[in-house]
């Protein structure tokens, strides 16, 4: 299946998808050394980002947070590609100067994904190609 959205970075990735209903703050809610969540309370605290597509709400926090995305794929450990409700400028400018895959503002939202499927982001085209929708 694929669903159309709006691209925001360039490239495209495959990977496990993971997701959440909470925003993101990278600058202290994301180890740049490690790729893991370590803001307290967060959905996703204690779980690794890297080399997943991450998908969010929106970004929060101060605008560092674009070099910590930076820092995070410099250090081999930033999210494959992004996909964001409403992409903000923090997380775009992020995702852009880090050359990661993103997309926003997907057909249906994204009350239909499920952490744990194999998704394709196409930046380039804007569209997420979910690989088994069958079985999620």
């Amino acid at each position: 299946m694929i669903i159309k959205g709006r691209s925001i970075a360039k490239g495209t990735a495959t990977g496990e998808l993971i997701i959440t209903d909470a925003p993101i703050s990278f600058l202290s809610g994301v180890d740049p050394e490690t790729g893991i969540v370590i803001e307290k309370g967060h959905p996703l605290e204690g779980i690794s980002i890297a080399g997943k597509i991450l998908a969010f709400p929106f970004g929060k926090g101060s605008t560092v947070g674009s070099y910590v995305i930076y820092s995070l794929k410099k250090n081999d450990c930033a999210p494959a590609a992004m996909i964001n409700a409403e992409a903000e400028a923090i997380i775009a400018v992020g995702a852009i100067i880090s050359r990661i895959p993103m997309i926003d503002q997907l057909e249906g939202g994204l009350s239909s994904l499920k952490s744990g499927m194999n998704v394709t982001v196409d930046g380039d085209r804007g569209e997420l190609i979910c690989k088994d929708w069958a079985n999620s």
